[in-house]
């Protein structure tokens, strides 16, 4: 026969509720991931996936730099003006806007002030990259090493 515990001597059984272990929160499909320098490749990861799942087009913003729309005048690609875009190309250049308020969102102060000097997501991206990473020679330079 199996008893059915009260909340009371449940309480009894779970540390957590002791106040024994530290509690701590996981994670949101709402709250932008916060940014670990500690543990850069960790929260590279956690980014990418996060901003994915605002829209696909944010994270593509984030590797191929911002979406600006065109018009060939005379035979010459020129930027559109944002009275002339559909519906469609300004969401598409909304993204930049959404990216780079997700990263700045996840950055602490010191962080933030380093990407705040970049106009493009892109750029904020890349600095983080080439901060925690190094330059592409310093990479190839650790895989020989």
């Amino acid at each position: 026969m199996v008893s059915k515990l009260s909340l009371e001597s449940y309480s009894s059984f779970d540390p957590m509720a002791e106040g024994k272990q530290p509690f701590t929160k996981g994670s949101s499909i709402n709250r932008t991931p916060l940014f670990s320098r500690d543990n850069y490749p960790l929260s590279k990861i956690i980014m990418k996936i996060f901003i994915e799942s605002l829209d696909r087009g944010v994270w593509q913003e984030i590797v191929t730099g911002p979406y600006v729309p065109k018009n060939v005048i005379d035979g010459q690609t020129v930027d559109k003006p944002s009275f002339e875009w559909s519906d469609s190309e300004s969401k598409k250049a909304q993204f930049d806007c959404m990216a780079k308020n997700t990263i700045t969102s996840a950055l602490n102060l010191d962080e933030f002030f380093r990407a705040s000097q970049c106009s493009l997501a892109k750029e904020m991206w890349d600095i983080l990259e080439v901060t925690h990473e190094g330059s592409s020679d310093v990479k190839r330079t650790r895989k020989h090493c």
